[in-house]
């Protein structure tokens, strides 16, 4: 997955990516900023979970930690690749970025929080592995803050656009934080069952609890964003603009409903918190499934609000514009969506084969 994804996106720089990827001048955004705005927010879950366990020593959490801090860490990677191959010119922006900083730019604070979070979380890393336990802590805390003021700004960066009614209020960037803790809670349980799983080795009783935890945690937080995504709906039908009722709709009756009902609200919500609450929280397999189910909800939701909120025409009322703009996802976004996937899991693996014991060893930290 990861080589498709590397071999399209260069391919892509080649021909030029408006040859492969479905992105038009009025639907500029697509699955590719979906996907980072994805694997970007399960890193700011990620990493707020693990300095929170760390932080407050002793809670049932903590033996996960620190197999959080390389997840958060390859996630956000996973993000960086993604997002790499949708710019046309990265490499200006990492030049620009540095030599001419626009400090009222929401996007340029994102880039650069992100950048600051992923030096704090690969230093905080080799001092877990070298064993230095107390500069991890305080680096593990600097790079929360960076995350989690990063996640604020990638929400204000949908949330200051007045011209797309459907993103723009104060709720993104709160709601965007609820997602983090969401899908990295979610993270935590998967792939903690899968580093058992692979290694056909039973979990220890304090592992589980760790893992019961963070299924509490992921339960919770759908909660909370399935009344807010409730109440947002809400919103655009009881007042505001004819634009925003009209993206709505694109959601409820109109091209994205299927993505909408059936995978964020179906799959991603009320089938996780059912399966939770039935189990209560006693079978692995059953938290393994709904973190599953939660992350791919999360996927599809990340992709539904950015498209749709692009698919109202900017200018309505004019004979030459359509009632309502289209976008589906081409094959070479997909197969580069993947490959971001395909790196999040080949680092994964890569990571429980030569640091499964640091991941293993929590009692000192």
């Amino acid at each position: 997955m990861l080589i498709a994804g590397v071999v399209t996106g260069l391919y892509g720089f080649y021909v030029g990516h408006e040859h492969l990827y479905n992105n038009t001048r009025e639907v500029p955004w697509g699955l590719l900023i979906s996907t980072y705005a994805f694997f970007a927010i399960t890193s700011t879950g990620l990493c707020l979970l693990a300095a929170i366990s760390h932080v407050f020593g002793g809670n049932k959490i903590a033996p996960l930690a620190n197999r959080m801090v390389w997840l958060s860490l390859i996630t956000i990677i996973s993000g960086f690749a993604v997002i790499g191959m949708e710019i046309a010119s990265p490499w200006r922006m990492l030049i620009w970025n540095v030599i001419s900083p626009n400090p009222t730019s929401n996007i340029w604070w994102m880039g650069t929080l992100y950048g600051m979070a992923v030096g704090f979380v690969i230093l905080e890393f080799w001092l877990i592995l070298t064993k230095q336990y107390k500069l991890a802590l305080i680096l593990g805390i600097l790079g929360a803050f960076a995350e989690t003021a990063a996640n604020s700004c990638l929400g204000g960066v949908f949330a200051t656009l007045p011209s797309h009614p459907f993103w723009y209020g104060g709720q993104l960037p709160v709601f965007f934080l609820a997602c983090a803790f969401t899908s990295g809670a979610a993270a935590a349980v998967l792939f903690t069952h899968y580093a058992y799983a692979i290694r056909g080795k039973k979990m220890e009783e304090n592992v589980f609890d760790g893992v019961q935890a963070a299924a509490k945690v992921m339960m919770l937080m759908l909660m909370l964003v399935g009344i807010a995504t409730f109440w947002k709906m809400v919103s655009f039908y009881v007042g505001g603009t004819s634009a925003g009722r009209t993206a709505a709709d694109t959601l409820v009756s109109g091209p994205l409903a299927t993505n909408f009902w059936v995978f964020e609200i179906g799959i991603g919500l009320v089938a996780p918190l059912l399966l939770l609450a039935l189990t209560r929280l006693r079978s692995l397999g059953a938290m393994s499934a709904a973190a599953l189910m939660t992350l791919v909800g999360m996927f599809v939701a990340r992709l539904n609000m950015v498209t749709a909120g692009q698919l109202v025409p900017q200018f309505q009322g004019f004979e030459e514009f359509p009632a309502l703009l289209s976008y589906a996802p081409s094959g070479a976004e997909w197969m580069v969506a993947l490959g971001g996937i395909g790196l999040c899991g080949m680092a994964f693996l890569l990571g429980e084969r030569f640091f499964g014991k640091v991941f293993a060893d929590h009692g000192d930290h």
